[in-house]
């Protein structure tokens, strides 16, 4: 019998995007009554609502829940606990389905491989994007500019770690770990999928499998993204700080070392102005740091001229800043997140008894 599939969207805020994401599921070349697609809006204060409720009313197999604590994570356990699939896939309110076998080749996969989870590539190449979405888009699947452990900007096909780009599961996963965990607001999807590794299920990638994202349109918008994910990566590794890893460490490392920077080259000037301050070891210090940071600005200078003289010139004005604010967005996100806690701590241990 064909396997009846769950689409889950949490979304909030997708007015410019939802209703096309939902037309490419709808226009699946699978049966319309073995796939529904549930809708969990996080009190959108755009016309996502009201986008949605146009299709539903002719299309009885899209569904519109809400989602009162608003996070992505919450959003897809409405989505998780009020769906009757065999199959749940999760997509996001901003994606671009080219393939309309996209669910059958779910299925495809699931039967071929023996797998309870399949990853996907998550390009961010749709069409209809400007030239600076097109410069996010090389820069984000640069290994500089992304874990080169991760899979998510490949076509590899066959067995893998589901953590970075595990989206469809079978129902079987929940029954045996839970749902996500819904203190995060970033990295819920990698908290579930290493979760899903640790219990022993067998994980399949394909390129087949393929839904591509929309990406930031802004600079400011790279970042804001870049620091939810840095604070999500911490509250990961808190979690599970057994997955800590040297790719998690470098983007906070990279923060504290410019300000610390900053901080000796204050020192240094105060020094010039009072005397009675010892320069020297602040000198070394500095020199260090410079030496380090130099080899770094060497090096996103030198991958933004590999990508530019493969990709267009046109690239080059956009890629350094792209890199370093996805560096920096990281980085201070993980520290953000870091210090809340530790004050968090702090205050709760500190607190007087009632």
């Amino acid at each position: 019998m064909t396997p009846f599939i769950t689409v889950v969207m949490a979304v909030r805020n997708e007015e410019h995007f939802i209703s096309d994401t939902l037309q490419h599921v709808l226009n699946q070349d699978y049966p319309r009554d073995r796939f529904e697609i549930i809708v969990v809006d996080g009190k959108s204060t755009d016309l996502t609502r009201e986008a949605v409720e146009r299709i539903l009313t002719n299309y009885p197999n899209v569904k519109l829940f809400n989602n009162p604590r608003r996070l992505p994570s919450s959003g897809r356990n409405v989505g998780f606990k009020n769906g009757r699939g065999d199959i749940f896939i999760v997509i996001d309110g901003h994606c671009y389905i080219h393939d309309k076998n996209l669910l059958r080749n779910v299925v495809r996969c699931f039967d071929k491989s023996g797998a309870y989870c399949l990853g996907r590539p998550q390009p961010l190449d749709p069409p209809g994007i400007n030239v600076f979405q097109e410069a996010v888009s090389l820069a984000r699947a640069s290994k500089v500019g992304h874990s080169g452990n991760s899979f998510i900007y490949s076509n590899y096909e066959g067995y893998v770690s589901p953590v970075s780009n595990g989206a469809i599961y079978k129902k079987e996963v929940f029954e045996k770990i839970g749902y996500v965990d819904e203190n995060f607001d970033a990295c819920e999807d990698v908290e579930f999928n290493y979760r899903i590794e640790k219990a022993g299920f067998k994980a399949y990638m394909s390129p087949s499998l393929a839904v591509k994202y929309y990406p930031r349109d802004t600079l400011k918008g790279l970042f804001e993204q870049m620091k939810r994910y840095g604070m999500g990566r911490f509250k990961f590794v808190n979690k599970h700080p057994e997955a800590i890893s040297l790719n998690m460490l470098i983007p906070p490392i990279f923060v504290l070392g410019l300000f610390v920077l900053i901080a000796f080259g204050l020192y240094s000037v105060i020094s010039i102005l009072f005397p009675l301050f010892n320069p020297a070891f602040t000198d070394a210090a500095m020199g260090i740091l410079g030496l380090i940071y130099g080899i770094y600005v060497i090096l996103i200078l030198g991958e933004s001229l590999r990508i530019g003289l493969k990709k267009g010139l046109r690239f080059l004005k956009y890629l350094p800043p792209l890199f370093f604010t996805i560096h920096f967005g990281l980085g201070l996100g993980f520290l953000n997140e870091m210090l809340r806690v530790i004050f968090s701590k702090s205050k709760s241990k500190h607190a007087c008894p009632k």
